[in-house]
């Protein structure tokens, strides 16, 4: 037994000392040569040496860095906190069974409740936040300066991913508007929002880039010529503020660029300047004016150069390339033709597509505006009228149905008729049919006018269904029962 202790405790040693004279004579020495090779290089600062603000300096010195004093945006936080609003967008996630169809009990429901931002664009209450943040929403509250309002909505752009809604309440303090034309890449911003929920966050960053075209809006006609910023923005942040150093509004907070859904250095706002314009007209007309000049155009680059049989030994690839005329449209008829190259609208450069877009967003049906181009190497310019997208140049205006029988708003769209503003005595509130659900058929019958459902419902007696969409873009079946 003593034997075998004094091998193990032999043993023991034996490692133990090899294992030392191991770590002494190669490990160690090893160990310090990395942490000499991976050592941090302090950094000093002298007050006294003149800093860089963003413009060239005449200081000799080496170094430089950014004043404290010039990246100090207390005074546009404050600014610009007061003038956004918390909004939580309300529906209700309801599940209907054929046992309903016997019954007549209505579906299962589930609150849904997701919350975003908003910016008070007036005094009296008018404030814009993103399409996406109140499209799905039954009901819509605005949490502002500790009290709840319920809000109104005025009107959704899905092509911009902007909206209006209002609330009642009086001398709020509007935000100060600026010019995203103006505004520089490289030029400090500040964001300010309620990402997860926490109010009036404040992060600051530069405009990384302007006018880009990420692909996000899912909308017929999408206008995209996103500001890109890297101040960090989160979930929430939809429909707040991006500002400028004076706190001046120049975008309205929209999406990130992220894989996993959180802030990953890419962010994007709607210039103010084409929120300005939606604004106005969703205001003014219920719905945004979209002027079409009868094509389409793609990037003008070495790829688009060479499959339209241009040539690509060019100094440089200045303008849009024009790759889709819709026939008798009025480009066509103003003698423009596929391939050509459009430099400016109205004397404004326009070098990418997301460019051409924004400035073709300012306008509206009616409006004749000048198209400079380039044809086979040779300048020339066409004057056009710009359409709607039914193809004349009225203005067109949001039109609803407000039937007192029903208790209800009717309004036609591209799918079917929306039905909102129900009341508690209403036929729809007594079948089950949710707020802001469009209607796509009854009985199997597409319904495409408000009038066809006012009639139906005049009239019907009995079991049946209704077919359609609900503000969650689910497409669901409502057996009811009118007796």
């Amino acid at each position: 037994m003593k034997n075998t202790i004094k091998i193990i405790v032999l043993a023991f040693l034996a490692g133990f000392g090899g294992s030392y004279t191991f770590y002494r004579l190669v490990v160690k020495p090893e160990i310090a040569s990395n942490q000499r090779d991976a050592q941090f290089n302090t950094v000093s600062y002298d007050s006294t040496v003149p800093l860089i603000s963003g413009s060239r300096t005449t200081s000799t010195s080496s170094s430089s860095a950014i004043s404290a004093a010039t990246v100090d945006f207390s005074d546009a936080a404050a600014k610009a906190t007061q003038s956004v609003v918390y909004i939580n967008s309300i529906s209700q996630g309801v599940s209907y069974s054929y046992w309903d169809w016997f019954f007549g009990e209505g579906g299962g429901n589930r609150t849904q409740v997701s919350s975003g931002s908003g910016v008070i664009f007036t005094t009296d209450g008018y404030i814009v936040t993103n399409n996406h943040v109140v499209e799905t929403a039954e009901r819509i509250e605005v949490n502002y300066n500790k009290q709840v309002y319920p809000a109104e909505l005025i009107g959704t752009d899905p092509s911009t991913d902007l909206a209006v809604i209002k609330i009642k309440a009086t001398d709020l303090p509007a935000i100060t508007l600026g010019s995203s034309k103006n505004i520089q890449v490289g030029e400090w911003v500040i964001a300010v929002g309620n990402p997860y929920s926490l109010s009036s966050t404040v992060t600051a960053g530069i405009v990384s880039a302007k006018g880009r075209r990420i692909g996000i809006l899912e909308d017929k006609f999408p206008i995209e010529s996103f500001i890109q910023t890297d101040a960090a923005i989160n979930p929430g942040n939809s429909g707040g503020a991006l500002v400028n150093k004076l706190g001046e509004l120049v975008g309205i907070n929209s999406a990130i660029l992220s894989r996993t859904g959180s802030y990953t250095g890419y962010a994007f706002a709607i210039p103010i300047d084409i929120a300005k314009k939606v604004f106005n007209d969703l205001v003014k007309y219920g719905v945004s004016q979209k002027a079409f000049f009868g094509g389409n155009v793609v990037e003008y680059d070495y790829e688009n150069a060479k499959k339209y049989d241009l040539p690509t030994n060019v100094k440089s690839f200045n303008g849009v390339l024009l790759e889709q005329l819709d026939r008798d449209g009025t480009a066509m008829q103003a003698g423009l033709k596929l391939g050509d190259v459009i430099t400016k609208i109205n004397n404004v450069d326009v070098n990418s597509q997301s460019e051409f877009e924004e400035e073709l967003s300012y306008h509206n049906p009616g409006d004749k505006i000048t198209f400079t181009y380039y044809r086979e190497g040779k300048p020339g310019t066409v004057t056009l009228t710009l359409v709607n997208q039914n193809g004349t140049t009225e203005i067109i205006k949001r039109k609803i149905l407000t039937d007192t029988s029903l208790g209800a708003q009717l309004e036609g769209t591209r799918y079917g008729v929306k039905v909102f503003k129900i009341k508690d005595s209403s036929v729809f509130k007594q079948i089950g049919l949710p707020e802001n659900f469009t209607i796509v058929a009854i009985n199997r019958q597409r319904v495409k006018e408000p009038e066809e459902i006012s009639e139906f419902f005049s009239k019907f007696k009995g079991r049946g269904y209704i077919y359609g969409v609900n503000s969650s873009k689910q497409q669901v079946e409502i057996p009811f029962v009118i007796r």
